[in-house]
């Protein structure tokens, strides 16, 4: 049976599957197709609707906690499967979660069927891992940071494109809610459609990896993020020359084991992984900057899960102009912008890293707390565009100081592990604040414990900037004050 299944996935390989450009356009058009969903921006108000006629306690408190559940639930087997059937049906499986979402959104009623629209929008994201995963199977190294410029890029594109013309159709064309979600019901369709001519990779990371000497490193480690550089920063593997670098996760050759070697190759790649982040996470660069990732991410993801929810209460849709479109499209556009010019600003990352971090934290913290007080929704859109652009300028930044000198396996496990954990944060977060079971705070009240918890994050990493900002001073000051006192 498993032969019959690799053959039958094996016969959408195409001739033209062995150049790099024919998996990159097709992976593009997949990502573009799946982004590509104008009724995200007015979720809320289609919900709230009557359509659905769900009331915003059922929708904060017993519909959206789901995704979240779900998302935690499935990301590590995810993650796992993903490498073990190289990527292709990983994906595939998201076009077909994405078709179920629409589907029920679409004709679903109630409470139940929207939180099954959740779990599998759960499903959706936890499969994104395959998206970002798969070109590197199919393309040589030093195609990496052309590939990874477009794949990603694509997704903002089509994001921004997407919710600019649901504002025009819902502002000009007047267009029904309902119809907005068919329009994402058929684009969600085409990117499945689009999947099923993927070539399927030959080998993958970690299970399916070439043997170690076939393994080229890539001239750029950081090619696996965008097609920006920025200047060397040390990562895990610091201070180590390239010929002393471990043999990559994926490679299990029996020279690398030093130990007794376990026989079953999933437990011998197990064990390589937490060998492999045992050692990054020592770098105590990584590890504050993959803290501040998990930290802030949780809280991000929080927000967007909430903040239509918000902007509902501030501003009742159904008794006035909304404009959740054009606001969606300048944050996703400002945030892509500022996290391109952050490549061409030379920072010392390593000195003054983690004090961006904080002033930033801090800026993000003070949005919150602008759309928890304010009435007014203007001010309340003008704080999440400050919000979400700071946030993408951030994580930009920490996604480059994280992966540089990390191998593709390593960048996987580790970027990997960052959302795992962000996720426990953010599920946790959820009981408390959100769930029925918790606190079960209103939506307005939510924005309010969301800001006092990036003051938090910006208070542990104004400390840490501090001590490091202090010793490097008193590290420039010694060695002067040692020669004055020598005869």
């Amino acid at each position: 049976m498993r032969n019959n299944y690799w053959s039958a996935m094996d016969c959408f390989q195409t001739s033209p599957s062995h150049s790099w450009l024919y998996p990159t356009v097709i992976l593009c058009l997949f990502g573009f197709f799946s982004m590509m969903r104008p009724s995200e921006p007015f979720l809320i108000p289609y919900l709230s609707g009557p359509d659905k006629n769900l009331t915003s306690t059922e929708m904060t408190n017993e519909i959206f906690p789901v995704w979240t559940y779900s998302y935690l639930v499935l990301l590590l087997p995810v993650f796992v499967l993903t490498d073990y059937v190289r990527y292709k049906p990983v994906i595939i499986i998201q076009g077909i979660s994405f078709i179920i979402t629409w589907l029920l959104l679409l004709f679903g009623q109630g409470v139940k069927a929207m939180q099954a629209v959740e779990f599998f929008y759960g499903m959706v994201t936890a499969t994104e891992v395959a998206y970002y995963a798969y070109i590197y199977s199919v393309v040589s190294p030093e195609h990496y940071q052309k590939v990874s410029g477009y794949c990603r890029s694509i997704t903002l594109v089509a994001y921004t494109a997407a919710s600019v013309l649901a504002q025009l159709l819902v502002s000009l064309a007047k267009l029904s809610y309902f119809y907005l979600n068919v329009i994402s019901l058929a684009s969600v369709s085409v990117a499945f459609l689009f999947s099923l001519f993927l070539p399927m990779p030959k080998k993958s990371m970690f299970f399916h990896a070439k043997p170690s000497k076939d393994i080229q490193k890539p001239s750029s480690t950081n090619a696996v993020l965008e097609e920006r550089q920025v200047d060397e920063t040390p990562g895990c593997d610091e201070e180590k020359p390239t010929s002393e670098i471990p043999t990559p996760s994926g490679n299990l050759d029996d020279s690398q084991w030093s130990g007794p070697k376990p026989k079953n190759v999933a437990l011998r790649v197990f064990v390589q992984w937490f060998q492999d982040l045992k050692e990054c996470y020592s770098s105590k660069h990584l590890f504050y900057w993959s803290l501040w990732w998990a930290l802030s991410t949780a809280g991000f993801n929080q927000v967007l899960n909430y903040v239509q929810i918000l902007w509902d209460y501030k501003a009742p849709s159904q008794n006035s102009f909304i404009y959740n479109g054009a606001v969606e499209a300048i944050a996703t556009f400002g945030g892509a912008v500022a996290a391109f010019a952050v490549g061409y600003v030379k920072v010392n990352w390593e000195l003054l890293g983690e004090m961006a971090l904080a002033i930033f934290s801090v800026v993000n913290a003070g949005a919150l707390f602008l759309m928890h007080y304010t009435t007014d929704i203007w001010a309340c859109y003008a704080g999440y565009l400050i919000f979400k652009a700071g946030y993408i300028l951030l994580i930009t930044i920490a996604v480059f100081q994280i992966a540089i000198n990390l191998s593709m396996e390593r960048y996987a496990l580790v970027f990997g592990l960052n959302t795992f954990v962000a996720l426990v944060i953010q599920t946790i977060i959820t009981v408390i604040v959100v769930d029925q079971r918790g606190l079960n705070l209103p939506v307005s009240i939510q924005f309010l414990v969301y800001g006092s918890y990036f003051t938090v994050i910006a208070g542990i990493f104004l400390m840490r900037s501090t001590y490091i900002i202090y010793s490097a001073k008193c590290q420039k000051k010694g060695p002067s004050f040692a020669i004055s006192q020598n005869p």
